[in-house]
């Protein structure tokens, strides 16, 4: 599996295409209350930095790190193509986040997501990368749908 990591593409098609998608699911899978998914225009927000991932040019992940505070970043609108689930796309896009985080001196990346059974995949996913579950963080209100999580980064060397 050969895949290449473009920061931006948020005006492309096939692009905006699974963020509409991951935005109805996550709205059809969530009570609007426990829901946090950042819709297109939300991702365009200076502290957030999107990435795509494409294999052969074809569009198979997103994902974006939004800056919380100069020492803590969130995982946002982490989505793999429903085509390609399974093959560990998630898993490399979530090292690039991960090491764009700590290559920013982050000391802690967290992330919310649902708790519901069709969450079980993510969960595991974050769990493997040594995410562990936490309190609600950055004004999230608490909620039995939804899960926090964290990631204690080391501090990398050089600061970019």
């Amino acid at each position: 599996m050969q895949l290449t990591f473009a920061q931006g593409e948020l005006d492309a098609p096939d692009v905006q295409d699974l963020l509409a998608l991951h935005w109805q699911a996550m709205r059809a899978a969530s009570p609007p209350h426990a829901c946090h998914v950042l819709e297109l225009g939300s991702l365009r927000d200076p502290a957030i930095t999107f990435w795509s991932a494409r294999e052969q040019g074809r569009l198979v992940a997103v994902g974006a790190l939004k800056e919380l505070a100069p020492d803590q970043g969130e995982i946002k609108s982490m989505r793999t193509a429903s085509t390609d689930l399974g093959r560990g796309i998630g898993a490399a896009m979530l090292r690039t986040i991960i090491g764009e985080a700590q290559a920013r001196g982050y000391r802690r990346l967290s992330l919310e997501t649902g708790s519901t059974p069709t969450f079980a995949p993510a969960i595991r996913l974050y769990e493997r990368a040594g995410f562990r579950r936490c309190g609600p963080f950055g004004g999230y209100p608490p909620s039995e749908f939804t899960s926090f999580m964290t990631l204690d980064l080391q501090p990398s060397l050089h600061r970019t």
